[in-house]
């Protein structure tokens, strides 16, 4: 073995290559402190060589490498902005001195290759993929920008204008799209890949491919005119900005550092990338969405350990109840290769429910995302009935009947009745005691709450639902077959709402009693969207979920915490209800809907519907735009403590992931943990406190405020 290291080798083969390969301990290869210095070590051994002609750089894993060690991030990027400079430019020059290698190189590329991953083979002179390769630069879903030369390299590579998609996109590109923007040079079969590299390599080395004219493209400016890269930035600048906005400062800052870089030499315009990275490790957003990194990969394993666990056999599934619900869960199922029979009482719900399997599938056909033969699979993979004997041989229900107690319950124990011993059941309930419908089992135990999020097929989050008498078997296993069918699960105690609606209505409470004080509708709604993030407003969200829908559960929260949330007697949502306006369900709401030209829905502001409002929301005052976030926030800040406090949800990464999963939190915000501590404890309860007089939704917990006077954070204190 020519060199040694703890992470990667590099073993002469024949005609003087060396192979240099990425091979740590652990599942993937990724770009920690020791690999960056493995890196270091073998490039001075190897240019100290007199024997190498070329050098192959190949992983020993299924895939390349996987990108930075993120884990890393958030305890270095504490060092102050001028320290982060020195710490990511030693980086980036080892990065550099792998592209000036005193001879030819190449990357082999199977798997994926992202982040500091793809930026290595960036580095190489030329690079090789095979069918499964995945490439791409995706430090935009972590709030920062390729920090080890890839906002230099790529556009020298690929061009400016598709480089800046690929970084301000941040998603992996499959081999053939690689090819085709020259992010790599050849494709081949997985079996050929090495053998084709060294060819590819041998070429070089013979001077059959000038590798040294494409070294030096690298090194040299972007061959465009001043006129060329103003046009560039005002098309690239105008695109960020509205899709990015302001909340997420890394995509204009991958504009910068591309465009300011483009007319100087490699060396020079590194060293500006070094500095917008450093600028961007410090700030807010990059903290809250590294931290949803985490706090994903924390849940992926708690999953995984879940499965483990679990002796549950899962070959055959059920959802009762069909529709649109019952529909998007046997897709989600059948999809994922569990097949999945879908019982109705109701020949019309079955239609409904095998239409929206089959209208999912046929937007992901004509999107390319599936062929033909996949979406034949899987709808033969849903079994749709009206015989209750059907379901009698099935490892795992899900119930997702009418949101009615006594109905759940009577379905649920003729079920119990009709299937084995073992069969696992659940309910997907948003507002129903899992407690309250166990009382109807005779095996408690084999039961839990398995909350799905609408739509379905695009909603992440799962909240499993443990009731007082749920064996942790049933536990596992219900996470299991969530994991399975690609959701991430949550695991959250009994209570009133659970977890996710719980803290919603605190946060619609106070948007209710925000607008009994005047505010206007429509302007919190811009507030809430413009400046603290949500996807909707909350008014616009009422009319999302339903205005039926929220009545009934604000019913279920004031029945459950009738001094904390009890039923508003002048709650605007009550009487949009009382006046038949259940929102985008029936086209009244808050909001009118109707179809624009183009047949997509629009929303207007009817003022009819204004009028019926004005005795309880008379809208004729303006509230400064912090007072609007505080006053909607506070509750749900407060309440979510509260779920924490008393074991509800088990961590803060649990609970922040259930929100931007479940509600569409912010993402730059990083969930309301996050956000507490971000913006200080301290600032919060002081905030609070000057609101209590308005309920007691406003009033922080005693724990709460012992934290804030000790300094405290919750990631610091509830530590996962």
């Amino acid at each position: 073995m020519f060199f040694t290291g703890k992470t990667l080798s590099v073993e002469m083969l024949e005609n003087g290559i060396a192979e240099f390969k990425f091979d740590a301990e652990g599942s993937v290869n990724k770009f920690d402190q020791q690999t960056i210095q493995d890196c270091r070590d073998a490039v001075v051994a190897i240019n100290n060589s007199a024997d190498i002609k070329g050098v192959l750089f190949t992983s020993g894993k299924s895939t390349f490498i996987v990108g930075a060690d993120i884990t890393e991030f958030l305890e270095t990027f504490k060092q102050d902005e001028a320290e982060l400079v020195t710490w990511v430019k030693s980086a980036s020059d080892m990065f550099d001195s792998i592209e000036d290698i005193k001879v030819p190189t190449v990357t082999a590329i199977k798997g994926f290759a992202l982040g500091g991953g793809f930026e290595l083979c960036l580095a190489t002179d030329m690079r090789i993929a095979d069918e499964t390769a995945q490439v791409g630069l995706p430090e935009i879903n972590l709030g920062l920008i390729p920090g080890f030369g890839g906002t230099v390299r790529l556009p020298r590579v690929i061009g400016p204008d598709n480089a800046l998609e690929w970084m301000t996109v941040g998603k992996p590109n499959k081999a053939k799209a690689a090819l085709a923007v020259g992010a790599i040079d050849a494709l081949t079969d997985s079996d050929k890949l090495k053998d084709a590299a060294i060819a590819m390599l041998t070429s070089a080395i013979e001077g059959k491919l000038d590798w040294q004219s494409r070294r030096q493209q690298k090194l040299n400016p972007i061959p465009y005119s001043e006129t060329e890269l103003e046009n560039a930035a005002v098309v690239a600048k105008t695109m960020v900005a509205a899709k990015a906005g302001k909340h997420y400062p890394a995509a204009m800052a991958a504009v910068d550092s591309v465009l300011s870089g483009a007319m100087l030499k490699r060396d020079d315009a590194v060293r500006i990338e070094n500095a917008h990275f450093a600028k961007l490790a410090k700030t807010d957003a990059a903290t809250a969405m590294i931290g949803t990194f985490l706090n994903d990969q924390y849940a992926k394993g708690l999953a995984k350990k879940a499965a483990k666990a679990s002796t549950h056999k899962l070959e055959k599934a059920a959802v009762l109840g069909a529709g649109i619900m019952g529909g998007g869960i046997a897709y989600q199922s059948a999809s994922k290769g569990t097949p999945i029979v879908m019982k109705d009482i109701n020949q019309g719900a079955l239609d409904q429910g095998m239409g929206e399997a089959s209208k999912i599938l046929n937007k992901k056909l004509a999107k390319g995302r599936l062929d033909g033969k996949k979406l034949a699979a899987t709808l033969t993979a849903i079994t749709p009935t009206l015989s209750m004997d059907v379901i009698k041989d099935v490892d795992f229900v899900i119930e997702a009947v009418v949101e009615n107690p006594k109905v759940k319950a009577a379905v649920l124990a003729e079920t119990e009745k009709t299937v084995s011993l073992d069969t696992i059941l659940t309910s997907n309930t948003s507002t129903i005691s899992i407690n309250k419908l166990a009382e109807s089992l005779e095996r408690p135990e084999n039961f839990c709450g398995m909350h799905f999020f609408n739509p379905v097929p695009l909603m992440p989050l799962v909240e499993v639902i443990r009731g007082e008498k749920t064996s942790d078997e049933t536990i596992a296993a219900t996470v299991a077959y969530a994991s399975k069918m690609g959701k991430t699960a949550i695991v959250v105690n009994d209570c009133p709402g659970f977890f996710v609606n719980r803290v919603l209505f605190p946060y619609l409470s106070g948007f209710s009693l925000l607008l009994n004080d005047g505010a206007n509708f429509a302007k919190v709604d811009k507030v809430m969207e413009r400046e603290f993030g949500w996807p909707m407003g909350p008014a616009y969200l009422i009319d999302v979920v339903g205005i039926d829908t929220a009545d009934h559960c604000t019913d279920v929260m004031s029945d459950g915490f009738p001094t904390r949330m009890p039923k508003l007697s002048n709650d605007p949502v009550t009487l949009l209800y009382k006046n038949d306006m259940y929102g985008q369900k029936n086209n009244k709401g808050f909001y009118s809907y109707s179809l624009d030209k183009r047949g997509k829905q629009k929303k207007d502001i009817d003022p009819a519907t204004v009028e019926l409002l004005s005795s309880v929301a008379p809208g004729d005052k303006d509230f400064d735009k912090q007072e609007v976030i505080d006053r909607l926030m506070i509750p749900m800040i407060n309440e979510t403590i509260r779920c924490l406090e008393e074991g509800i949800v088990a961590t803060p990464s649990e609970a922040d992931l259930a929100l931007l999963y479940g509600l569409g939190f912010p993402p730059f915000r990083g969930g309301v943990f996050r956000y507490v501590d971000t913006i200080g404890l301290a600032k919060f309860v002081e905030t609070a406190d000057k609101y209590a007089g308005l309920g007691e939704i406003y009033h922080v917990t005693e724990k709460t405020r012992e934290m804030a006077a000790a300094g405290q954070s919750f990631y610091q204190v509830y530590s996962a």
